[in-house]
């Protein structure tokens, strides 16, 4: 394997600014930074008066991609393509949504702020997600050549 572009610096900074924003979001609404709970809620509000906060932190994920590239802080992101047609990135967003509902969370919210409540369910979902992953990278590049 070969690493083109090593930026630890970079990472850390955003793992720490991710994990900032979770504790703040936590503190400040008592709310989990779930990445899918957040956006289920815009569509499907728990509460009146509920969604525009959910708007705003969706809002400030794209911004965030967005003044990062705008700074040239993402070089080499660029020239990223997806390696597959719409349908089927249609077709795996779609999959991972219905993952996340019977889940009930996603990456980031059991990942980074389940984990770091030291939940158990939380822990059990990481492994899955991770060993999923894993095997997926190894069917994909190792049998079927990709």
């Amino acid at each position: 394997m070969t690493i083109i572009n090593f930026t630890p610096l970079p990472a850390l900074l955003g793992g720490a600014l991710i994990g900032l924003s979770a504790a703040f979001l936590l503190l400040a609404k008592g709310r989990i930074a779930g990445i899918s709970g957040i956006a289920g809620g815009v569509i499907y509000p728990e509460q009146p008066g509920d969604i525009g906060w959910r708007i705003m932190f969706i809002v400030g994920l794209v911004l965030g991609g967005f003044i990062y590239q705008w700074l040239g802080l993402g070089a080499g992101v660029a020239h990223i393509t997806a390696q597959v047609g719409t349908p089927l990135l249609i077709v795996a967003g779609l999959l991972v949504g219905i993952g996340t509902q019977i889940g009930t969370g996603c990456t980031s919210g059991h990942g980074i702020c389940g984990l770091a409540r030291r939940s158990p369910r939380s822990l059990v979902a990481t492994l899955c997600f991770m060993g999923s992953a894993i095997v997926t990278v190894f069917i994909t590049r190792h049998l079927l050549g990709g």
